[in-house]
This record gives C-alpha cells, structure tokens and sequence, in this order.
C-alpha cells in the first residue's frame, strides 16, 4: 500500500507538473494572440489615421492645401505636416511690416489676414528683441524692415521688376550672385536655408525640437507655406520634407516655438494652426493661443489683368 500510494502521490506529483506546463503554455499563447489582436489592431488604427488624413485639398485654382501624416511620427502632438501650396500666378505675395504701420502693432497671422484682405499667412521670419525687427535683411518697395544682409544664404523674393525671372525665387547664395538677383525683386526676405541650391539638408544635426514654419519652393515654381505644429528637430523635418509628395526644390526656415503660426481663410474654409514651446519629452502641447506677431508673408487673389 505504501507503495501504491507512493506511486499514487509520485503519479499525482507528475500530473500537477504536467497541468502547470499546460497552462503556462496556454497563458503563453493567450498572451501572444492578445498580442497580436493590439498590434492589428495598432496597425488598423494607423491605417484608418493615414487613410483620414487627405493628401491635396483644393481650396480653387491655384490653391491646395495639403496634410500629410509624417513617415517620422513624433514623441507628442499628431506628427502633421500642413502645406499650403499657391500658384504665383494667381497669388500675390505681400510682405507686411508692423514696422511700416503708424501704431506699430503687431498682430497674429490671422489678424493680418482679417486686416489686410489675405487669404493666407505665415511668419515672415525671425525677429529682434524690439519685436519688430527682422534678424536679417527685409524690405518691400516702399519700405525698409531691415536694412543689414546677414550670413544667412536664403532670401526670399517676389515682386519681380522684369518679366524674364520667376513670379517668386528663393535665391541660395551658395550658387547665385545675389548683387544680381536683388535687382530683379521689389520685395526681399532673408533668412536661414533648409534645403540648398542643390536640394541638400543642410541643417546640422541637433538635440532641441521644435514646432516649424517654413516656406519652400517646388519644382514647378510654386510656393510652399510649411507649418509643423508637432516637435522636431529641423534637421529631421527637412528630411521628413523631402520624402513627402511636394516635389520641394528649395526651402527656408521662418520661425519655430509657439510663434510659429499658418492661417488660411478662403470661402467657407478657415483653419489656424499654432506652435508650441519646445518639448520636453514628460510635457505636452497644450498651446492654444496664437501670439502676436510683427512681420508676415501673405496673399492675396491677383485681379484679372495682373501678371
């Protein structure tokens, strides 16, 4: 008997080892099915973000606004690329000064819209301590922002005083003689390069990350109104640029933080899209405020018999 029931309880120990293997086992594949229910499920999700966010949206002729979701998804904030693209010959770029203005407010970017009559605008650049200032040079025809040429490479131009050179040119001084080109434009923005002559990144490599607003240039000589609320480096966002269906040529950095502002209103179409402060990791974007600010590029619908 005692060793029936030895052999019983030696059996009985076999078995509970047996049923621990089998439900460790069981637990195993419940956890990798639950698994790959959430990754699907991740991958469902994602798939109906990307088929949600629509490529070229046309506002009219010669008007398109674009949102992309980023190849590069970002630590916070949706990771969404928005590009405003405008056909020069249908669209006036003006640049506008609170400088030039007798009160000399500065406004937001929707406020300079509601203003002035625009249909959209973006940060000009860069601006001083004095808050009206740009950090390098900027004019129009008839006034003077900023007299000083920085080291800067990029300036932006329009206004052209002879019809043989594009509507709108980011001129690189890298490849071009600016002395030049300056002749040729009644309006000139200056400011730091993203994508070279040679449609490089030539951005170093850096830790901080930032919202972004940007104006480019494409193949086909369009203007490009780049704004990025979620944070990157700008490094990665020239790259991220580069990989999306812009066909962006050339392009120049205008502002980052929560400065960073685009507006758009046209017809029963009106979006405003802010930036925020540079991101610690353990932060969120909670920046809902537009910010005032002093200089602008914006457009307008040419009238009928404009060039």
């Amino acid at each position: 008997m005692l060793f029936v029931i030895g052999s019983v309880r030696k059996s009985s120990h076999n078995e509970k080892k047996s049923m621990k293997y089998i439900a460790k086992t069981i637990l195993i594949f419940i956890f990798l099915g639950l698994s790959l229910i959430t990754v699907e499920a991740q991958q469902t999700g994602n798939s109906a973000h990307l088929k949600s966010v629509k490529n070229w949206q046309k506002l009219e002729n010669g008007l398109e606004l674009g949102t992309f979701l980023s190849p590069r998804r970002s630590e916070v904030g949706n990771s969404l690329i928005r590009v405003l693209r405008i056909d020069p010959k249908r669209f006036q770029l003006r640049l506008l000064n609170a400088s030039a203005l007798k009160d000399g407010r500065s406004l937001t970017a929707k406020q300079w819209c509601r203003k002035n009559g625009l249909v959209a605008a973006i940060n000009a650049s860069m601006y001083q301590t004095d808050y009206k200032t740009s950090v390098s040079l900027m004019r129009t025809k008839t006034h003077i922002n900023n007299p000083r040429l920085s080291k800067d490479k990029t300036i932006l131009a329009f206004d052209r005083q002879t019809p043989e050179v594009p509507l709108v040119k980011i001129i690189d001084r890298q490849c071009e003689d600016f002395n030049t080109w300056k002749k040729k434009y009644g309006t000139l923005v200056q400011s730091i390069r993203m994508i070279s002559c040679k449609r490089m990144n030539v951005w170093s490599q850096q830790s901080q990350k930032w919202s972004t607003a940007a104006i480019g240039i494409d193949r086909q000589d369009k203007v490009l109104f780049i704004h990025v609320g979620s944070p990157y480096s700008t490094h990665d966002l020239i790259n991220i640029l580069q990989k999306l269906p812009l066909h962006i040529s050339r392009a120049m950095y205008c502002e980052g933080g929560p400065q960073a502002q685009l507006y758009i209103r046209h017809g029963n179409f009106e979006y405003e899209f802010i930036g925020s402060l540079e991101i610690n990791l353990n932060e969120s974007l909670n920046n809902t405020v537009s910010r005032p600010i002093p200089n602008v590029v914006g457009i307008s619908l040419k009238k009928r018999n404009a060039e």
